[in-house]
């Protein structure tokens, strides 16, 4: 049931891009300006651990490779 509400449908690159992304945002926070917008940086960090974006789902796009039936 997990599979089908978060499918993972994010290359490993961009997951790894989006985790650097989310935790430089959020460092934002706490390093640097500490401006509050950094906390935007939680939605890609999640994203990217988790593997799923949900709007890719939405859409019905994905990134990553498909794997053999």
């Amino acid at each position: 049931m997990l599979s089908k509400l978060l499918p993972t449908n994010e290359h490993p690159i961009e997951r790894l891009v989006r985790v650097a992304l989310g935790a430089t945002l959020l460092a934002m926070v706490f390093v640097g300006p500490k401006t509050p917008w950094g906390w935007i940086g939680v939605v890609p960090l999640l994203t990217g651990l988790i593997g799923s974006c949900p709007l890719y789902t939405l859409f019905g796009w994905r990134t990553c490779p498909l794997k053999a039936q």
